[in-house]
């Protein structure tokens, strides 16, 4: 399965963005409310700047104590994104997510955001095409 068909399995395909000069607590907030594990860092909505992760977060209020929730997004996210194409296979980027431990990547087209999708949804498409494999070879097998 590629990207772009696990795009169009998501049920909302909303990237949630943050503006850099948001505060922590503000980010969050959307993730909190949104029920999501991470937000794109950009200034316009369209051109990733960073990613905050929940990880992220966690991780600063740990070291810092939770004065980190008054800075901005800009100084704790991770600006080194790792993105991925429409036209990659799921296990390309499945084996790029592990391999580099994280669980969230943008999908880009002509240098913008076409979506993001997490570790869970390729998974998510990866099971469902290993069942639809299974039950065509089922049917071959047994004549159907």
């Amino acid at each position: 399965m590629i990207v772009r068909q696990i795009l169009k399995l998501k049920s909302s395909n909303e990237v949630a963005t943050i503006p850099p000069s948001a505060t922590v607590r503000e980010a969050a907030e959307i993730l909190s409310a949104k029920r999501i594990g991470a937000v794109i860092v950009s200034a316009d909505g369209k051109v990733p700047e960073g990613i905050l992760s929940e990880r992220d977060i966690v991780r600063e209020l740990g070291q810092r104590g939770p004065g980190c929730m008054s800075q901005c997004v800009i100084e704790l996210m991770t600006a080194e994104l790792v993105g991925c194409t429409l036209d990659e296979t799921s296990d390309h980027v499945l084996a790029r997510m592990t391999e580099g431990r994280f669980r969230h990547m943008p999908v880009m087209e002509d240098g913008k955001m076409a979506g993001l999708i997490s570790i869970g949804d390729v998974v998510k498409a990866r099971l469902a095409e290993l069942s639809m494999e299974k039950d065509a070879l089922q049917g071959m097998i047994m004549g159907r």
